[in-house]
């Protein structure tokens, strides 16, 4: 396996992170940043994939202890406890970003939501709870599902709107791919929430599909309220 620095510089993880943005490398890359050096025979970029094949996802490692981190190979006490940091202040700031600033637009919902699922291996679905100006309440998973699809219905997101006595609420699920184009699953979906929310007088902000950035993709999810699809 290369060693980083022998890597042509344009397929390097650091330099495609700030050519591109965060969003557009992979989990394994991004431990391989945070990493800096693998070990023995084995790259940065290698353990981050090890990493996850062992734990399933950067939320799963995100899980650990410290103390379970420390023994992982290519790891001990002290990039252990720094990792675990980078996975707190990760989630801190997302839900700082929905309690201060109004999800008031798809930049809005994605800079949120993104941290949390942009490179997830499987589908899940939320909805964000939003008061009155639109700043985010609570977010609460619906559903988890494979790496094609997570189920749920229009009475299932109703539910929890109407229990928690919401105004308004944003829905948001990802696509694994990174290839946040609708579905014809999705766009049915978004239709009958649409109706339902219409007809309990709730404001239905926005469905976001979050995927990542590409070369040919300049944003990295698809607003069916931005597209006039709801």
């Amino acid at each position: 396996m290369a060693k980083i620095p022998d890597l042509p510089e344009n397929e390097r993880p650091r330099e495609r992170l700030a050519r591109l943005g965060a969003a557009s490398i992979s989990d394994a890359e991004l431990l391989a940043i945070f990493l800096r050096v693998g070990v023995k025979g084995t790259s940065a970029i290698e353990l981050g994939r090890q990493l996850l094949k062992k734990h399933g996802s950067l939320t799963d490692l995100g899980g650990l202890s410290v103390k379970e981190l420390s023994k992982e190979h290519g790891l001990g006490p002290a990039k252990a406890a720094q990792l675990l940091a980078a996975f707190e202040l990760g989630a801190r700031s997302a839900n700082e970003k929905m309690r201060r600033a109004p999800m008031n637009s798809a930049d809005a919902i994605y800079e949120a939501v993104a941290p949390r699922l942009a490179h997830e291996r499987k589908e899940h679905v939320l909805i964000v709870l939003l008061d009155t100006k639109l700043r985010g309440v609570r977010t609460i998973e619906l559903s988890k599902g494979n790496t094609d699809t997570a189920l749920c219905e229009p009475r299932d997101i109703m539910h929890h709107v109407l229990l928690n006595q919401s105004p308004a609420f944003v829905l948001v699920h990802n696509h694994p791919s990174g290839d946040p184009s609708p579905s014809r699953a999705d766009i049915a979906l978004t239709r009958r929430v649409t109706e339902a929310a219409q007809l309990m007088r709730i404001r239905f902000v926005d469905h976001l599909i979050v995927g990542r950035p590409s070369d040919d993709r300049a944003v990295g999810y698809h607003s069916f309220a931005t597209e006039g699809m709801m």
